[in-house]
């Protein structure tokens, strides 16, 4: 994105001299130069024009992954616009660049976080409009983040620093965003109406999984039910309507199965021949053989391999799959998606295994060999134990002594700087990089970060300020690292639009403006010591980057 803010910069201005000479002397007050400023630091005017451009930048990604599968993409549950503005600013801070780097929206923290019934689990039960409301707040802030940052450089380049270049090559903390709307909210026309309202707010990929919109459950929990294929297909194009009405025309859906852990239906499709897609659902249904003059009054039966069959039906009307039938499900749930429109895949699993994520990836490309996948990295994993059990196995396989390692009890403290633990801790670290590589992940996610980090952080501060470390546990373990660690969010009027909200007064009101940014504004006290670890941070990135 080259030359971008200044193309935008000279452009508008161009076009504001055009229209104030159109217009006279009743715009004599206006100053183009202010007014293409302005117009520079807000590259885009709707959500459309977002989803436009991250659809864009999303599609790139796919297809770079597709030649190298080190090229994956990341991406963190973000449930307020403030996180998510302070998270691509950190991105851009730390790493220089904002590419394949995404934002997640998580229905999970949607209804934990921000429903106004108050906190709910994740079972559709919150407002579908928090959804796409979500997805405007977040880029409402990122928008700042650009309006901010930029507005920094323009005063910069008025007080003679030379940092032109930084402007022209300014990039945006715009980034794709997959956001989930769980299982449609409805029948097909209801997943239509919110797939709308999400793209015109920004979103440029949609998540919906393979579940009954009124009988949600969290894909982590226990009594999930799925739908069959032709339910779910009509919902994937529901959604591609969407899209294309209204010109986003390579917008991204990603289809998720909840097969895996799903032994629940709650509909028996209709077969039209042998063999067709109802048919396969129905194969997976667990029956029992029986004689006509057996059945009982308003039984429901099916004629299998020319023999009667009753299926197994629950007390709530619910019918059950075949045990171990779990992983064949979830292999043609994908396939399927992809033969009708879903661009990605995601398959929920009970563990963090790349091997049992690459057999049901490699089965499913067998037959879609450019299948990819979202992958969630689950809070709800227990990620040291999981990966100690693995490297338990492996030692255990390898001959190792495993003898003084207790495996019922291996999240104890005293196994953390073992061998087994460091081993551990190593596929944990290479496990988005392995994936990708081994399993066909093209984005790696985490839903719910901010939701832990939160919780952990608000313990920790509460811990020393209502104890005896009184005011010293925030200026410590807060304020301190803020400065320490270079973080713009310790002079928060800033963050908060105050310095960029005076010059806007300016150039509405001149010398007339009561600006807030004066010899008495607090925040001045922090205006040497962030610039010069600021400075400090650069230079560190600089000798590492040599």
């Amino acid at each position: 994105m080259k030359n971008l803010a200044q193309s935008n910069y000279a452009n508008a201005l161009k076009t504001v001299k055009s229209l104030k000479q159109k217009f006279g002397d009743s715009w004599k007050t206006i100053t183009p130069e202010n007014a293409a400023r302005m117009i520079s630091q807000n590259r885009f005017k709707t959500g459309l024009d977002i989803a436009k451009h991250t659809a864009a930048i999303m599609r790139k990604d796919m297809a770079d992954y597709d030649l190298n599968a080190s090229n994956y993409t990341q991406s963190l549950g973000c449930w307020h616009g403030f996180v998510a503005q302070q998270k691509m600013i950190a991105v851009k801070k730390h790493h220089k660049t904002t590419s394949k780097r995404y934002l997640y929206l998580s229905g999970w923290m949607v209804a934990a976080l921000r429903s106004e019934f108050g906190p709910l689990p994740d079972q559709s039960m919150h407002e579908k409009t928090a959804v796409p409301s979500l997805i405007s707040e977040i880029y409402d802030f990122l928008k700042q983040a650009d309006a901010i940052a930029l507005n920094d450089l323009y005063r910069r380049l008025e007080n003679g620093e030379k940092v032109q270049a930084e402007i022209d090559n300014f990039e945006t903390h715009i980034v794709p965003i997959i956001a989930d709307i769980d299982a449609g909210f409805g029948n097909e026309e209801a997943t239509y109406l919110l797939a709308k309202k999400m793209i015109e707010a920004g979103a440029c990929a949609i998540q919906i999984e393979n579940q009954v919109s009124d009988a949600k459950q969290c894909g982590h929990q226990d009594g999930k039910v799925t739908v069959p294929h032709e339910d779910f297909i009509a919902k994937l194009n529901a959604i591609r309507y969407a899209f294309l009405e209204l010109g986003v025309d390579d917008g991204i859906i990603v289809a998720r199965t909840d097969s895996e852990g799903a032994g629940l239906t709650q509909k028996l499709p209709v077969s039209q021949e042998p063999g067709d897609l109802a048919s396969q659902y129905l194969a997976f249904v667990e029956a029992e053989p029986i004689n006509i003059k057996d059945a009982k009054e308003d039984d429901v039966l099916l004629k299998r391999d020319g023999k009667l069959v009753r299926p197994v039906r629950l007390a709530n009307g619910l019918y059950k799959f075949k045990e171990g039938s779990n992983i064949d499900r979830v292999v043609l749930d994908c396939i399927t998606s992809l033969q009708n429109g879903a661009d990605l895949l995601w398959i929920e699993t009970p563990t963090p295994n790349v091997k049992q994520i690459a057999h049901m990836v490699n089965r499913v490309k067998e037959v879609v060999p450019t299948a990819k996948l979202v992958y969630n990295n689950s809070p709800s994993f227990n990620w040291t134990l999981n990966f100690r059990q693995q490297v338990y196995e492996e030692m255990r396989k390898e001959g190792l002594d495993i003898m003084h390692y207790d495996f019922k009890n291996l999240m104890d403290a005293k196994y953390d700087d073992s061998n087994l633990s460091k081993r551990a801790d190593e596929k944990i670290r290479t496990f988005q990089l392995d994936a990708a590589r081994e399993a066909g992940v093209f984005h790696h996610l985490i839903t719910l970060p901010t939701y832990h980090t939160t919780a952990l952080h608000m313990n920790d501060l509460t811990e020393g300020y209502f104890g005896e470390e009184g005011m010293l546990a925030y200026v410590k373990g807060v304020q301190r690292q803020e400065i320490r660690k270079g973080v713009a969010c310790v002079k928060h009027q800033r963050m908060a639009g105050s310095d960029l909200g005076d010059d806007h007064k300016t150039f509405f009101a001149g010398d007339k403006a009561l600006k807030a940014g004066g010899e008495k504004n607090t925040s001045n006290q922090f205006d040497n010591v962030t610039n010069n670890e600021s400075k400090k941070a650069k230079a560190k990135v600089v000798a590492l980057a040599s």
